[in-house]
């Protein structure tokens, strides 16, 4: 395992990761899965599991493994007019075998277009209903002549597994704050490479650190890779105190956050705060059962604390699920600012405490503690103002997340007044 990296070089070296895994064609299921799982384990320890074909998980059932190896269109005149070997996308993931001549008539029955950007290749899927197909340009599709085609696609779909990758780094509590991603869409730069570098990234700095919280990572499939890991871990859910789903994360929009189902939970707050404090554009939504997986760890027999992190949402920008969704379409400095955001989350969720003012009768003597025009922050007076507060609001009620929000100081401004008056013993620490 590599060691961690200036975060000046990071955004460039997740846009690295990123180009090393766009070529691999990944699916739900099958190598392309386990390829990607093995580019991530360079650079954190992820412990690689294997589910069975036919596994029970909920109301669902693990689905056969699919493996491709090639896939092409035979024109009338003998030339390959459609090859996977130029683009995965060409291919309708999750296609059944098949070698046959077709009629233009019925070929066309089983070809995707995005008829608003003839030069684009849609990415499309049937996982749970056998079919075969192939994505193509609309100018593809508008220049096909009359005639009989031969039609291969080279792929399996048999008994196997599913496969996801897991990192757990031990905190000072059991508490976990978990982080996902997915792993199972092939040549889509944003909506998932993102996603993937981002995690890897933010688990790999993390990894040197001595967290307050355990901290799970999980790179799954969408949806039934989620569905999986819940069936699998059910009786150890509770430790959940946090989560974020982390998705588009590498394009030039601004940050998205999508609430938990429970709407004001700590994560849910703690993201609003670091994004408000940003002094940057961002929106916030709320809950809707759709989406990434945050709608699988938030269905109501679960109901976990889990958002979604973006920049772009989903089905918001023109590229998505497209050809255009390549390396182009992400950036290093996109990256990079993800990775920092993240981690402002991660140093508020670690930060967050409950203290107790020592002397709660009025207010004590700052200046004879050195407290007062001394508090060494760029701005004194908000630094005192911050310990005004602080003192006022340590109750054993109120956590400094409580007290940032209440005074409309951001959260290091809040933190830094606490530990200023933890050393003069004018607050103590509430026990968990």
């Amino acid at each position: 395992m590599t060691s961690p990296v200036a975060p000046a070089e990071a955004g460039l070296e997740m846009y690295e990761l990123i180009r090393e895994l766009y070529p691999i064609c990944r699916s739900i299921t099958g190598d392309g899965v386990r390829e990607t799982l093995r580019w991530v384990s360079k650079h954190i320890p992820l412990v690689v599991h294997e589910v069975p074909t036919g596994t029970p998980v909920f109301d669902w059932t693990v689905p056969r493994e699919w493996n491709i190896r090639n896939a092409y269109v035979m024109g009338p005149k003998g030339d390959r007019i459609i090859d996977f070997k130029q683009s995965n996308l060409h291919v309708l993931n999750y296609s059944v075998p098949v070698k046959q001549k077709v009629s233009l008539a019925e070929l066309k029955e089983h070809l995707f277009s995005v008829p608003e950007h003839p030069d684009w290749i849609p990415y499309r899927t049937s996982y749970y209903k056998e079919n075969w197909g192939f994505c193509v340009t609309q100018r593809q599709l508008e220049a096909l002549e009359d005639g009989l085609y031969g039609v291969c696609i080279d792929s399996t779909l048999e008994n196997g597994h599913l496969t996801y990758g897991e990192y757990y780094l031990s905190g000072e509590t059991a508490n976990e704050v978990l982080i996902t991603c997915h792993v199972c869409h092939p040549s889509l730069a944003n909506d998932n490479l993102s996603g993937i570098a981002v995690v890897t990234f933010l688990a790999k700095q993390l990894s040197v650190s001595n967290p307050r919280h355990s901290y799970r990572f999980l790179f799954i499939p969408g949806t039934i890779g989620s569905i999986t890991w819940l069936a699998r871990n059910d009786a150890n859910i509770h430790r959940i105190k946090h989560g974020l789903t982390v998705a588009c994360v590498g394009d030039e929009g601004k940050f998205t956050y999508k609430r938990s189902r429970k709407r004001d939970s700590e994560i849910d707050r703690v993201v609003s705060h670091v994004l408000q404090h940003s002094g940057k554009e961002y929106e916030i939504l709320d809950f809707t059962p759709y989406g990434y997986d945050e709608r699988q760890f938030c269905s109501p027999g679960f109901n976990l604390p889990v958002g979604c992190f973006m920049r772009t949402p989903h089905g918001r920008y023109p590229e998505y699920h497209t050809s255009a969704d390549n390396l182009a379409f992400v950036h290093p400095a996109s990256l990079e600012e993800s990775l920092a955001t993240a981690k402002a989350i991660i140093e508020v969720l670690e930060g967050n405490r409950i203290y107790m003012n020592q002397n709660p009768k009025c207010e004590p003597q700052l200046g004879k503690r050195g407290l007062y025009r001394s508090t060494g922050g760029p701005d004194a007076a908000q630094d005192e103002l911050a310990i005004l507060w602080v003192l006022n609001l340590s109750d054993g009620d109120h956590s400094l997340l409580n007290i940032a929000e209440r005074s409309g100081l951001a959260f290091q401004v809040v933190q830094r007044a606490a530990h200023a008056l933890a050393e003069q013993h004018l607050l103590l620490e509430r026990a968990p």
